[in-house]
């Protein structure tokens, strides 16, 4: 799992059908959290730009936004209310 600031939102009007009815934002994860920089990641729990988040990767993002048969490799499964340390 990562923590990041969601920086932006995509849109894709052709996706596969399982992916249908999701929101899909931009993440930039703190520090060395991620190595590749930004990630896409699948929202299901309605956050927004700006805000920080807790993002699971791999297995546990289908699984963590009940899409388990979705191609999805990455997951907003939180929003922060506070930190310490981060960024």
């Amino acid at each position: 799992m990562i923590v990041g600031k969601v920086v932006g939102s995509v849109v894709a009007t052709r996706k596969n059908e399982n992916l249908t009815g999701n929101k899909f934002l931009i993440v930039e994860p703190f520090g060395n959290m991620a190595g590749d920089g930004r990630i896409v990641a699948i929202d299901n729990v309605g956050a927004g730009i700006g805000e920080e988040v807790l993002v699971a990767l791999g297995s546990a993002a289908r699984i963590g936004c009940g899409v388990k048969d979705s191609p999805v490799d990455a997951a907003i499964v939180g929003i922060i209310d506070d930190s310490i340390g981060l960024e």
